[in-house]
């Protein structure tokens, strides 16, 4: 990466980098600024903030990235032909998730409560995509993996999680009754919402008494 200081600012930890790009002060400040500025209008309290730069194409990509505690990750993105104009457009949206995530706690009256309970584990893989040259029926290419914390949350808590930080889905473990829950976009627009029905059926030979 070129130029990664690290700013402190008061209390939130700001890293700016660039990926094949020159990441000038004037930048760097500017990101700095208008991070903090977004961030500190609705957390308390902030762990930490990256901004990273990179070159997609033609384009500028700028991505935002804030750890804000409970491990809760909001994160934006944007692309312009300016590095400048690409911070902005993702600072826009950092500060329109944020804005719908107060509204949601002002509406449930308070901050959503997540378990205190150690938050179980699982592994997350990314397959291989074309699998023309795989033999039959062996498994799948696994090209990337690692292991992320199941938070134990409300439902409105998930849907938060999956908004602030733009995922396509997000698996936890639903705190009214324990079980494994999955909510995702739809192509609609809409949020779904697996909750399985874990009672266990009679398989074909069982007997049944």
């Amino acid at each position: 990466m070129i130029g990664s200081p690290t700013i402190l600012v008061e209390r939130m930890q700001i890293t700016v980098t660039g990926k094949q790009i020159d990441v000038g002060d004037f930048l760097r400040n500017h990101a700095t600024a208008e991070t903090t500025a977004i961030v500190e209008k609705y957390f308390d309290r902030a762990i930490e903030a990256h901004v990273v730069f990179s070159r997609v194409r033609h384009l500028i990509h700028a991505e935002i990235s804030v750890h804000a505690g409970r491990g809760l990750t909001v994160q934006s993105s944007g692309e312009a032909e300016d590095a400048y104009a690409a911070f902005d457009g993702a600072a826009e949206r950092l500060g329109k998730r944020l804005r719908r995530h107060k509204r949601r706690l002002k509406k449930h009256h308070g901050r959503a409560k997540e378990s205190v309970e150690e938050a179980p584990s699982a592994t997350t893989y990314v397959l291989a995509a074309d699998d023309a040259a795989e033999p039959a029926g062996e498994e799948p290419l696994v090209i990337a993996e690692m292991r992320i914390n199941v938070p134990q949350v409300s439902v409105m808590e998930a849907v938060m999680r999956l908004d602030l930080a733009d995922l396509p889905a997000l698996l936890f473990r639903n705190s009214a009754h324990g079980n494994l829950n999955l909510v995702y976009r739809r192509r609609d627009g809409n949020i779904g919402w697996i909750d399985p029905d874990f009672v266990s059926h009679p398989r074909a030979g069982d007997k049944v008494s």
